[in-house]
């Protein structure tokens, strides 16, 4: 297949692929209905929205939002909306798992519930961002940045295989990972750096396969290939990686808003680990983002 440089694109492939079905937890808020209003129209999705009906229709009505094109199942309250969505998933009713205008912390307890939630054994709950950026010539795919705080040398490892997983279905058959950490060093005092050089030497060793890791790599030198040729650092990864993993969510936070708010860049997000793909915006996101999350979950989901 042809790669994936652009979100647009992501759009596009689910248009030609059997139709998933969305699960919207307490979607009762102008951009969750707006983004799944336009998911529904262009063809990429069914949906099912287990929110208050009064409330959808309020909010659909100052908006203009044409209700009738999905399915809205009324549910009293918040918590209510988040089990009866989840379950929707957990039963295979639906496909596609998506955070409405409900608190996170919720919605991760909904998802993490032991008997009804939707998390596998042995996997952890991490948070995969795939970032269009005007100045880099294709995707880039970053965790975490709303789920971990401090991910740890065994977590980084499984959010490394979630983003590779993502990154081959755009047509990359050996992602290229950099661990990100403030130099490219080892340095004992510094855990990211470590971290980065033994997930290199486990990628070395066939412990993380289907994808390259180098690490640690500073910033500048996992997307600038001027950086690594200045610096001299030779690498696979360096100035052309596809997916970076943070030290910690502070670092990987403070990227993904500086990238968006002072770079324009246009993400889409979702909740990696589970059975089945949670999109996780937040409250705050634009239509846009919560339309183009919704793509990619479409687009990664198995059916």
């Amino acid at each position: 297949m042809e790669q994936i440089k652009r979100l647009d694109e992501i759009v596009e492939a689910v248009k030609s692929r059997k139709k998933r079905v969305l699960s919207v937890a307490y979607g009762q808020d102008a951009h969750t209905l707006q983004a799944v209003e336009k998911g529904v129209r262009e063809g990429l999705f069914n949906a099912i929205n287990f929110a208050s009906k009064k409330e959808v229709k309020r909010v659909a009505s100052e908006n203009g939002i044409d209700i009738s094109l999905f399915e809205v199942v009324d549910v009293p309250n918040e918590k209510e909306a988040i089990r009866q969505a989840v379950r929707a998933v957990k039963e295979k009713r639906t496909d596609v798992l998506m955070k409405g205008f409900c608190q996170t912390a919720n919605y991760m307890r909904g998802i993490l519930n032991k008997e009804e939630g939707l998390l596998p054994s042995g996997n952890i709950l991490s948070h995969t961002t795939v970032i269009e950026i005007s100045t880099y010539p294709k995707l880039l795919v970053v965790s975490d940045v709303a789920v971990i705080p401090f991910p740890d040398l065994k977590m980084k490892a499984q959010m490394i295989n979630y983003n590779a997983n993502i990154v081959r279905k755009f047509g990359i058959a050996v992602p290229k990972v950099a661990v990100i950490a403030a130099v490219e060093t080892v340095n004992l005092k510094m855990q990211a750096t470590i971290d980065g050089a033994l997930l290199s030497k486990m990628n070395e060793r066939g412990q993380i396969s289907g994808c390259v890791v180098d690490g640690p790599l500073a910033l500048d030198l996992a997307v600038s290939k001027e950086s690594a040729l200045i610096k001299k650092v030779k690498s696979e990864v360096a100035g052309d990686a596809d997916i970076l993993i943070f030290p910690n969510i502070e670092t990987g936070n403070a990227f993904y808003k500086s990238i968006t708010k002072l770079g324009n860049a246009k993400i889409a997000a979702v909740v990696t680990g589970a059975t089945a793909p949670a999109v996780l915006t937040s409250r705050g996101d634009s239509e846009e983002s919560k339309f183009y999350s919704l793509a990619l979950a479409a687009f990664i989901s198995e059916k």
